[in-house]
This record gives C-alpha cells, structure tokens and sequence, in this order.
C-alpha cells in the first residue's frame, strides 16, 4: 500500500509552510504593543555587556537582568549567514539561556527578564531579521520562565532599543568596549558555545 500527494496538495503544504515561516517574525508595532518592559538604564545595560563580550556585526548576546536591573547572566553566538527564521533563532536563544542559568517555570509571575542585543550591519531601521529575533526572544522566554525584556541593535550608528524609540552613538559596532569600573555591575565571565543550529551559528572565541 503507498500513500502520496498529489501535486496540488504539495503546492498548499509548500504555500502553508511558507506563511507559518513569514509569521514568526514580529513587525514594531506588535512589539510595541506587547508591554514590553522599559530598561531604567540602557546605556549602561548596553555598556556593560559591550564590555564583556565585545561583539561585532552577526554577534548577538542575551542576557538576563533581576528586577533591579542587575546582570545575572550573560552569553553570545554568532550567527552564520542564513534566512532569518523566528522558531531557529528561538532555539538558539533557548539553548544559550538554558547554559547559563536555571529556568523560572515553577514561579507564578516571572522576576528575571531577558534581553537580547543583537550588532549587525545597516542602519537602526527595523528589519525582518530583527522581527525574527523578536519573535524569537519572546518565545524562548516564555519556555524558560523569563519576562521578555528589551530588543536592542548594535550598528555602526550606535545602538538602539527597537519599540521605544531611545538610542545612543556609544556603544556601537566599531567603538572600542569602556572598562568594567564605569559600570555598577562587578564583571562576570562571558559565557559563549554550546549545543545551538550550527545553521545559525558559530562559537564565537574569547
């Protein structure tokens, strides 16, 4: 007994797949929307971890905060040319916080927020690449028990916290990372690697 499809069946399961992979991405006034909570400090946030992973353009960081916006944990990856896809960087995102630090899924209402800072080329517009990584910091968030917190680039231009509009001329992909003391936060040892789509990444060396 075979089991097949015909041809008009394989064109509407390419067409869906098509849609369900053009969904995972979110435009700006989704995330917007989203009541994505404000960093008090985004420079020195921003700073802080330019300093510790020292990041070029393909390099992106996710860290997570406590509610007094102090650094609990930090890692970064390189993402290899490929389509921006949501659910793949999700699982690079998922992977990299499941290194670095325990999940919250037991509380009622998250306390740890994850932000993700992504130093690319181009200008600060938004993207599809950076809806992807939306999409993607929101849902890894939501499996690790984590609030969603700010999405920031990191261009030649400076940096910019997508959704509300704030940014800088420093850092920026090109300048040089400001020492640890200007920042509150002791320093803690970047954490980079482990077991992500190796579509998406390499093991950025430090």
């Amino acid at each position: 007994m075979t089991f097949g499809f015909a041809s008009s069946s394989a064109a509407s399961l390419s067409t869906s797949a098509s849609a369900a992979s053009a969904s995972r991405l979110l435009e700006p006034a989704e995330w917007a929307a989203a009541g994505i909570p404000l960093l008090r400090n985004p420079r020195e946030v921003i700073s802080g971890l330019h300093a510790r992973h020292r990041p070029r353009p393909s390099t992106a960081i996710v860290a997570v905060l406590d509610p007094d916006e102090r650094l609990c944990a930090s890692a970064s990856f390189t993402r290899r040319p490929a389509p921006a896809d949501g659910w793949m960087f999700r699982n690079a995102l998922l992977a990299q916080l499941r290194r670095v630090i325990p999940h919250d899924l037991r509380r009622r209402t998250p306390v740890r927020t994850a932000i993700l800072v992504y130093c690319r080329e181009g200008d600060a517009h938004w993207t599809e690449e950076d809806g992807a990584w939306m999409w993607g910091l929101r849902d890894a968030c939501t499996l690790h028990g984590l609030r969603c917190g700010a999405y920031i680039t990191l261009t030649h231009d400076g940096w910019q916290v997508l959704g509300e509009g704030r940014s800088g001329r420093h850092p920026n992909a090109d300048s040089v990372p400001e020492p640890f003391a200007t920042s509150e936060t002791p320093p803690l040892a970047p954490r980079t690697g482990g077991p992500v789509s190796e579509v998406l990444r390499r093991v950025a060396a430090r």
